[in-house]
Formats: C-alpha cells, sequence, structure tokens
C-alpha cells in the first residue's frame, strides 16, 4: 500500500472490468461469422449442462457460416436443440455428425436491438469501475482520517484514481465505439 490506497490493485480492478466488457461485446452477433456466438449455448449432455466447447469443436469456415463438429454421434440432436432454444435466432443444418450453421444478415431493427445490448454492456462495465474509484476514494478518506497520509498526499492519490477512472472509461467509450461501427456495418 502506497500510505493509503493500492493503485496497482485498484488499476488490476480496473482492467478485471475491462475484460469482463471485451468478453461480454464479442459475444454479440455482428455481420460476420464469430465462434463467440454459440458461448451462451449449454448443451444437455450425460445428466448434466455442459457448454457447448465442451462436447463439439466450433469453426468458422465462411464469413457468414458457423461449423460445429460434434465429437460424439450420440449428441446431435441434443446440440441442434440446444443452439436452437438458445434464441440466436440461428437454424442449424444436419450434416451427419456435424452442424452448419448459417447466419442470416442482420436487418436494421436488430442491429439497433444489438447497438442497445452494447451500450447495456458499456454501462455495466462502467459501473463495476466507478466501483473500483468509490472503493479506493474511501479507502483514501479513512487512511486520511486515521492520520496515515496527509491532506497534501490524499489530495494528489485522489488525482491519480481519478485520472486512472477517466482513462479506462475512456477506453470502455472506444471499444463501444468500435463494436458499434461493426455491428451497424452492412
Amino acid at each position: 500500500m502506497s500510505q493509503g490506497v493500492d493503485l496497482k490493485e485498484l488499476k488490476r480492478r480496473m482492467d478485471g472490468a475491462i475484460t469482463a466488457f471485451k468478453s461480454d461485446i464479442a459475444s454479440l452477433r455482428t455481420g460476420r461469422a464469430s465462434a463467440n456466438v454459440l458461448d451462451p449455448v449449454t448443451v444437455e449432455a450425460y445428466g448434466s449442462r455442459v457448454p457447448l466447447n465442451q462436447v463439439a469443436n466450433i469453426t468458422v469456415p465462411e464469413p457468414r457460416m458457423l461449423g460445429v463438429s460434434i465429437w460424439d454421434k450420440s449428441m446431435v440432436g441434443a446440440v441442434d436443440r440446444a443452439i436452437r432454444e438458445a434464441n440466436l435466432g440461428l437454424n442449424p443444418i444436419i450434416d451427419g455428425q456435424n452442424l452448419r450453421i448459417p447466419l442470416p444478415e442482420l436487418n436494421e431493427e436488430r442491429r439497433r436491438s444489438l447497438v442497445k445490448v452494447a451500450h447495456d454492456y458499456a454501462e455495466k462495465g462502467k459501473v463495476a469501475i466507478r466501483n473500483v474509484r468509490r472503493d479506493g476514494m474511501d479507502t483514501l478518506k479513512k487512511s486520511e482520517k486515521d492520520g496515515v497520509i496527509g491532506q497534501d498526499e490524499s489530495r494528489s492519490l485522489s488525482e491519480k484514481v481519478q485520472k486512472m477512472t477517466d482513462e479506462t472509461i475512456s477506453e470502455v467509450d472506444r471499444l463501444l465505439a468500435d463494436k458499434e461501427k461493426e455491428i451497424m456495418q452492412v
């Protein structure tokens, strides 16, 4: 602890919020095929629900097509059903032990709703970052009140925490703008 607040720990927690935001927006379907689209799919396999990537290989053979190679032939029906029931708007085509999943074109309305979801994810990320900032500021105030650090050092550290927060939030905004541009691209 640098006498009041551990800036490295706050930075690590803020970076964790950015990582979570990146994984959230990666799962949003854009015009291009991405294996991340199937991340939320869980399959009823061997008596429990498991992520799709634990029973099959997911590939992107074409820009508008996903390929799912299922390892166990008896699981083909369950995987097909799980993808259909995941409300992703996808209709797999069974091809032996493989599934081909054509990705339909996104219409304007669907693109706008995806942008709204991306904004919600960004807001969630910003709230997490602000919570880290608040924890840091509370620690600073407590250290100052307890006499561990002086007022000048407290003010200096709080400015550093605020600067770190502003930089991290602007990173979230930049990532959001990139994703929004990607979604709206026809």
